[in-house]
């Protein structure tokens, strides 16, 4: 167990997965400090316990406030968006790439720091040849600048902080939803779709729908991560997901029968940068983590969508 650990950093703490994080470490008894600039996620996401500290990862100095007197690192902070990072290749290179490099630095000059967990993504991949799942020996051939950013940070993660005499993990997580997203217009499908259905208009669905992911609870990623600080790994890169593929129209059919609409979605031309298909094996991080994903989207898409309808409610 972390019983080892006293004392976390988790960089994108006031975000959609790493607030979920932050509640879990606080619940484990450990002392939490979040790195979060608050440009997508919200000081109101901090759990009470835990320590804002409200700065960019490449500001140097806030991150190495931030992981002053931490034993353990997670890194969230990150641009997360496929379809953007055509627009905003800059940018993403700079937060993802960069911003990886500085948090590695700053958790070194703050010394005490012994593990540090990297948060990467299923777009580091080439697209698979069919709806199976893919290990992480599948070849990384990224084709969009966010996948090739997270690519970078996966091997800065290994190799600095390899160097920096921290014991390293990285998590590839896959389509990951769960109550708490935040409406954008480029992730997290589920909540595009409540969203529009609730506003009473078609939400677009790219291609022909039959594109194939893989929807994993943010409640799975996160027992992922505790995985990831429990296990003795080094130098470790893992899937996260739950090996089960599901089409962007089932996700919409679900969607649409748990708020009980009859508005069709509109097609679109399908999206440059997304793969056809992306499924996690898992079994690499069941042996070495103990990962066993317990959420299923069939069965936990009701609570999200319900969760959204009651914050479409006016007060």
């Amino acid at each position: 167990m972390s019983s080892d650990f006293r004392r976390a950093c988790v960089s994108g703490g006031a975000g959609f997965i790493g607030s979920h994080l932050v509640r879990a470490l606080l619940a484990r008894g450990l002392e939490v400090v979040v790195l979060d600039d608050l440009s997508v996620g919200r000081a109101e996401n901090v759990p009470a316990g835990a320590r804002l500290v409200r700065g960019d990862v490449l500001d140097a100095d806030a991150a190495r406030d931030a992981a002053s007197g931490c034993d353990v690192v997670f890194h969230l902070a990150a641009r997360v968006a496929i379809r953007s990072s055509f627009e905003f290749a800059v940018k993403d290179a700079r937060v993802n790439f960069v911003g990886t490099a500085s948090m590695l630095r700053a958790a070194h000059a703050a010394g005490g720091v012994r593990r540090f967990v990297g948060t990467s993504s299923m777009a580091v991949y080439a697209d698979a040849p069919s709806p199976d799942p893919i290990p992480e020996t599948h070849p990384t051939a990224p084709i969009s600048p966010y996948g090739i950013s997270k690519l970078g940070a996966e091997q800065l993660v290994h190799t600095l902080g390899g160097q920096a005499g921290f014991s390293t993990a990285v998590l590839r997580l896959f389509n990951t939803y769960g109550t708490g997203q935040a409406l954008s217009p480029y992730v997290g499908v589920v909540t595009i779709f409540a969203n529009a259905l609730l506003r009473g208009e078609a939400p677009s669905i790219f291609g022909d729908g039959e594109q194939r992911r893989d929807f994993v609870h943010v409640e799975d990623v996160v027992r992922a991560f505790l995985g990831a600080l429990d296990a003795p790994v080094a130098g470790e890169t893992f899937n996260v997901g739950t090996g089960v593929a599901t089409s962007v129209n089932e996700v919409f059919a679900a969607v649409r029968a748990a708020l009980g609409s009859t508005i069709e979605a509109r097609p679109a031309p399908a999206v440059t940068g997304e793969v056809r298909y992306s499924i996690a094996d898992i079994g690499k991080a069941r042996r070495l983590l103990g990962y066993r994903p317990m959420r299923r989207f069939a069965d936990s898409i009701g609570e999200v969508v319900a969760e959204i309808r009651a914050a479409d409610q006016p007060s």
